[in-house]
């Protein structure tokens, strides 16, 4: 090897094991990051993978360096905590199968930790409502609570074992977060709960009060929220194994078998370059490459959006994954394998997923600051009843400092959340909003630019006749009923909208006779021994057809506004002429305007020409829109707008639109549209109308609105109780607070969180 040249830029996958939330990434890249030789770890939380790049630095044996290297990077996630393997030759189907089913077994674990934890708590906190003592005053009752003491002791390591690791870790990398506060209230209240019961009289008889029941109830409440964000988060992943389904599995090559050229299948993955590939009609076309013998119709509607199949004939060029329609085609191979369009779309998934920063929780955010606050305001309330308060000191100080840990506990902050969330889906749900996870609920009430594909998002999305101006005798169905006639033998893609019109109305189709199409100008033939002419205007021209000038006028007023006109004659006479267009849906001006009047800035992204896509943004009422634009291309504006500071939603509804969906901050998916479009979104219009983006942004900001409320009541009553429970009112008054108040202040937080989020159930989106 040459010592002098640059180092190359190589790259290794790791699957990671135990990431179970959003927060983990952010410990996982720190630690792999810090690893010497590394440039950047990125992790896919979807695929729950970490892609590692690195220079070899011209080492003399880079395999070797590389096989260290991994082992290094192994060894940094397994010192905070998680497992991590090698990907080396995992496919991505595999690695997506499998986090699946990690996710199902974690979410039937939580259940059944919910379950245990509830199955405890609250058959003890019935006791207590109804007047049952919850105090250790004779050998009877310190047997019986002995005996509930260790059966919640079981439950705790059962049910909350991840809670104590969890904090034991944060302790460890000097951070504190929700599992420090759990622990340290669950365990507080433990504690404290079976010194009462072991020795009752070092505790003053007004704080005889055991707390067994909060302990089991803190766990299984909270265990219930985190299986609620995971049923919720949904499967992000799905969008990449249905575009891996895209994926032709073989491909029909010609090769030289024994001195004669024959056709033959081979695997997708055996296909070269500038092989000679076979498509037939309905096959997908399993590479890219350019046209060299036949003619057809490709639907590219994953790359484009458009609806309407592309004519392909010698020198165009076909794209993996798209769908021969109609003729044979031969085309020699220019890109496979990895380097296809469409593996480089599913590429482009994958780095959005990636390129999506964590969404750092409130609570957590609350957490780091007040744990450490209470801590100190536990220990500092001790050593002041060590030093300062009446006999016996040591009862008074474990009473305080204990009271203070006990009203700290966030009973209430684990359901915050999860609640608002849970109602805020189903609110959304009533507009026909679908909403895959909390964090894109809560995101979408913060964007600032709203991007909107034109085809199947702001129009319908398949071609329908719009318009017919007869210019002779006949009525408009009769006119109909002659052009469906003449083109149900055509294969173009605008003949099928007009018959499938004629269809709809239930006209009749009469028998066509001498049927020509005549290439690039439109078709002939005759019908009840009438010539018919059906085409564009250069048709009309060269058989001799008169168009006034008013006619062309009216033709191209059909143009400008995003139609495509086609002149009818009947022997030589010019007879109608029909528009055919993708149409706007009704609703989608009114829904850009509620958009627009809320502060949103609205762009529209479209696949199609210049003409057509202003034509229907100045219908639709958009300033600011850009034509003819790929799928990367796409992607790349939502980068540029996201780079701009704007926080940015797509709207899509095609294969085309994933990787603009998947890297904006929330994407909304037409759930009329494509299956993968849906699955990269975060959001489903199931409606398929606009109207759902205002609505699940009205949502979003009502529901932000209520989690922040629900997160105040959860500690209002808490840090209002820390100064008492530390023992502020005891020298005026000669009052030290129980520990019974305290925990009355928890079930209160938890009352006040549980009504406050069942309050955003009467919210009402406008009314459209």
């Amino acid at each position: 090897m040459n010592n002098s040249s640059s180092p190359s830029v190589l790259t290794q996958e790791l699957i990671i094991e135990g990431a179970g939330c959003a927060s983990c990434v952010g410990k996982i890249e720190k630690v792999l990051n810090a690893v010497q030789g590394v440039n950047n770890a990125e992790m896919n939380f979807a695929l729950r993978a970490v892609t590692v790049t690195f220079s070899d630095n011209n080492h003399s044996d880079p395999l070797q360096f590389s096989q260290q290297l991994s082992q290094q990077l192994i060894k940094a996630v397994e010192s905070i905590g998680y497992n991590a393997r090698s990907a080396h030759n995992i496919s991505d189907k595999d690695l997506l199968d499998e986090k699946e089913i990690t996710e199902q077994k974690y979410y039937k674990k939580l259940m059944l930790q919910m379950w245990v934890g509830l199955g405890l708590g609250v058959p003890l906190m019935a006791y207590s409502l109804l007047g049952g003592p919850m105090t250790v005053n004779s050998d009877l009752e310190r047997a019986v609570w002995l005996f509930i003491g260790l059966l919640c002791a079981a439950v705790m390591f059962f049910a909350g074992k991840h809670f104590y690791v969890g904090a034991y870790k944060s302790f460890v990398n000097h951070s504190a977060n929700m599992d420090t506060l759990i622990a340290l209230g669950t365990g507080t209240a433990w504690l404290y709960s079976i010194v009462v019961v072991i020795s009752p009289t070092i505790v003053p008889e007004m704080a005889r009060h055991v707390y067994f029941e909060a302990s089991a109830m803190i766990i299984g409440l909270i265990n219930l929220g985190l299986a609620l964000e995971v049923k919720a988060r949904g499967r992000t992943s799905e969008a990449i194994k249905r575009l891996i389904g895209l994926q032709a599995k073989t491909a029909r090559v010609i090769r030289d078998l024994q001195g004669k050229k024959q056709e033959i299948d081979i695997a997708i993955e055996q296909v070269l370059l500038n092989d000679s590939v076979r498509v037939r009609p309905g096959e997908r076309v399993p590479v890219d490459g350019i046209v060299f013998e036949g003619e057809t119709f490709i639907d590219e509607s994953m790359l484009t959006g458009e609806p309407m199949p592309v004519k392909k004939a010698s020198g165009d060029e076909v794209v993996a994954g798209t769908i021969n329609k109609t003729g044979s085609i031969l085309f020699k191979a220019t890109r496979v394998g990895k380097d296809t369009a469409l593996a480089q779309i599913i590429n482009m998934v994958k780095r959005a997923q990636n390129s999506k920063p964590p969404i750092g929780r409130l609570a957590d955010i609350i957490s780091a600051y007040f744990v450490p606050v209470i801590m100190i305001i536990a220990i500092s309330s001790a050593l002041v009843w060590l030093n300062f308060g009446p006999d016996p000191t040591i009862a008074f100080a474990v009473v305080s400092a204990t009271t203070v840990l006990i009203i700290a506990c966030p009973c209430a902050l684990g359901l915050a959340t999860p609640m608002s969330v849970m109602v805020g889906v189903g609110k959304a749900a009533e507009a026909g909003v679908l909403i895959r996870n909390g964090e894109a609920l809560q995101t979408s009430s913060k964007i600032t630019t709203m991007v909107l594909d034109k085809t199947g998002t702001i129009t319908q999305g398949a071609p329908s006749v719009t318009d017919i101006m007869v210019f002779n005798t006949l009525d408009e169905n009769s006119i109909l009923s002659l052009v469906a006639s003449l083109e149900t033998g055509s294969e173009h893609p605008l003949a099928e909208a007009i018959v499938e019109f004629a269809n709809e109305k239930e006209l009749p189709l009469s028998k066509v006779e001498g049927f020509e199409a005549i290439a690039g100008r439109g078709v002939k033939g005759l019908v009840n021994d009438s010539q018919l002419y059906f085409g564009n205007e250069k048709l009309m021209i060269e058989q001799g057809i008169e168009l006034t000038t008013d006619i062309i006028a009216k033709a191209q007023h059909l143009a400008s506004a995003a139609k495509t006109p086609m002149y009818f004659a009947i022997d030589n006479d010019l007879a109608a002429v029909i528009a055919v267009a993708d149409p706007i849906k009704e609703d989608s001006l009114s829904a850009i305007k509620r958009l627009q009047n809320s502060g949103i800035r609205v762009v529209m992204l479209t696949g199609d020409n210049h003409a057509t896509a202003k034509a229907v943004a100045i219908k639709v009422g958009i300033s600011e829109f850009f034509a003819e634009v790929l799928p990367q291309d796409k992607a790349t504006k939502i980068a540029e707008l996201q780079a701009s500071g704007e926080i940015v939603g797509m709207t899509g509804d095609g294969i085309n639109d994933a990787p603009a969906l998947a890297l904006a901050n929330v994407g909304f998916a037409i759930g009329t549209g494509t299956d993968v479009a849906i699955e990269s979104a975060d959001v489903t219009l199931m409606r398929g109308s606009l109207h759902g983006l205002a609505d699940a942004i009205a949502v979003s900001k009502a529901t932000l609105r209520n989690i922040k409320q629900n997160l105040f009541g959860a500690f209002i009553y808490n840090v209002a109780g820390v100064p008492f429970a530390a023992g502020i009112l005891y020298p005026f008054f000669g009052l030290l607070l129980s520990p019974v108040i305290a925990g009355a202040a928890m079930a209160f937080s938890s009352l006040t969180v549980v009504s406050n989020a069942n309050r955003l159930r009467f919210f009402k989106a406008q009314e459209h």
